[in-house]
């Protein structure tokens, strides 16, 4: 090896390359393991221990092999089990683990699909329809909009149903008063056995009682026991223009709440209606196109403002004797002012006045020609007529500014108004045309 000093415990050349003493080191040898040294007995020593396993030792030299000893005789040392060692899951430990991932996923994947539903639609992420904007302002429904009318005026309409002999009838009405009175037709009670049911907006229904009619009229009053019920608003009839919008609500065909809108189409059409040989009635009525339909009689006529201006009475069809009619834009309602005074007439003394001004007409057609007036035919020796100074034979031109056409008109227009109104006539006797102020009255029936 030259001059290269190697060493496994001791030197075993002398320096220069002689070989020297083999003896082990200086000083008491180790205890331990059984050694041997290239095969010779000797004494012990740790060194070594896989000399004889070293390609790069010489043969030659002296080896120690450590021979590891036997276990120790006696009883195996007992296990030490750590405590804070994990032990063995039990059962429910094994099932709490997939729940609780199973319900950790399904939160998860339904925060994402809302996210995804929200923010990219549905449909392979569609987005159907324009981004949010201000609606028109009629759709904000402000308290002035059709439908704001509408919502204030509904819990006010009721529907009134009547068991009669032929069955069971049905038609509208609108509270007066928080203690139950209730206003409609005179012709939707007139056929009932006293057997009256009132249903409210809400869909509860109450009995009712007649408290009084005015065939004439066409107004009648029932009364419900219910209390905290809410009014309607009352108008004035008089104040009403062609065009002025409005809205017809009540139960057509069985309907209930049904709102129709649409305007004034006139005032003051004269109107003669009845049953065969029921009586006649005569108003000066409120003409609409509103949609009013059987079932529409007794409920209100409202204006903008949400009022009751009139109450809707009659319609006008181009069908046949015994068939169904049905709306063709010619509707009428009974004025207010006038349904209002005979209301309290009949809740005051259990029947209405009727106006009159004290005279008979002539028949249809008894006008010198058409549109010339209404001639009188009789005038009462007391009544309102004789006292303004009007004779029998006087033609009656207008009525405060109303021009006169035919019998309907004049009589129809003297019942709009409440007993004791004074109204101008313009009549006309022979050739000569005059004014007179004609203090109405009452009918003394």
């Amino acid at each position: 090896m030259g001059g290269t000093d190697v060493t496994d415990g001791w030197d075993w050349r002398a320096s220069g390359g002689t070989p020297g003493s083999a003896s082990p080191p200086a000083g008491p040898p180790p205890t331990g393991p059984t050694t041997a040294y290239g095969g010779h007995g000797g004494p012990t020593s740790p060194w070594w221990s896989d000399a004889l396993a070293d390609p790069w030792r010489d043969p030659y030299a002296p080896a120690a092999v450590i021979l590891p000893g036997g276990p120790a005789a006696g009883a195996a040392p007992e296990p030490v089990v750590d405590p804070d060692a994990p032990g063995r899951p039990k059962l429910r430990q094994l099932l709490l683990v997939p729940l609780v991932v199973a319900l950790l996923a399904g939160t998860l994947g339904g925060a994402l699909g809302y996210a995804f539903a929200v923010r990219g639609g549905v449909g392979g992420g569609v987005t159907l329809g324009a981004g949010p904007a201000e609606g028109p302002a009629l759709a904000q429904r402000r308290p002035d909009s059709l439908a704001g009318v509408a919502g204030r005026v509904l819990p006010s309409v009721v529907t009134i149903r009547v068991a009669g002999p032929a069955g069971t009838s049905e038609g509208s009405g609108f509270i007066v008063s928080t203690d139950g009175y209730v206003v409609t037709n005179d012709h939707v009670v007139a056929d009932g056995t006293g057997r009256v049911s009132v249903t409210f907006n809400d869909g509860n229904s109450s009995p009712a009682t007649v408290v009084g009619q005015d065939p004439e009229s066409d107004i009648a009053v029932i009364k419900v026991n219910r209390k905290g019920l809410r009014p309607i608003e009352f108008g004035d009839s008089e104040s009403l223009a062609v065009g002025d919008p409005v809205l017809a609500i009540g139960s057509p065909l069985s309907l209930a709440n049904t709102v129709t809108a649409g305007i004034i189409s006139a005032v003051d059409r004269t109107m003669q209606a009845g049953e065969p040989g029921g009586p006649v009635r005569y108003y000066a009525a409120i003409q609409t196109d509103a949609a009013v339909n059987h079932g529409n009689s007794g409920g209100p006529l409202v204006d903008a403002a949400g009022r009751v201006i009139g109450v809707n009475s009659t319609i006008k069809s181009l069908v046949a004797e015994g068939q169904e009619a049905g709306n063709i834009g010619l509707a009428f309602a009974i004025p207010i002012n006038q349904a209002k005074r005979i209301t309290q007439d009949i809740i005051g003394t259990g029947k209405a006045r009727r106006t009159v001004i004290g005279a008979q007409v002539a028949g249809t057609g008894t006008a010198t020609r058409a549109g010339a007036g209404v001639r009188l035919a009789a005038v009462e020796p007391a009544g309102p007529a004789a006292g303004a100074g009007l004779q029998a034979g006087d033609v009656v031109l207008k009525l405060n500014g109303r021009p006169m056409n035919e019998p309907t008109d004049l009589i129809a227009l003297v019942r709009k108004f409440a007993p004791g109104a004074v109204v101008t006539v313009e009549y006309r006797r022979g050739t000569t045309r005059q004014n007179a102020s004609v203090t109405l009255a009452a009918d003394a029936k």
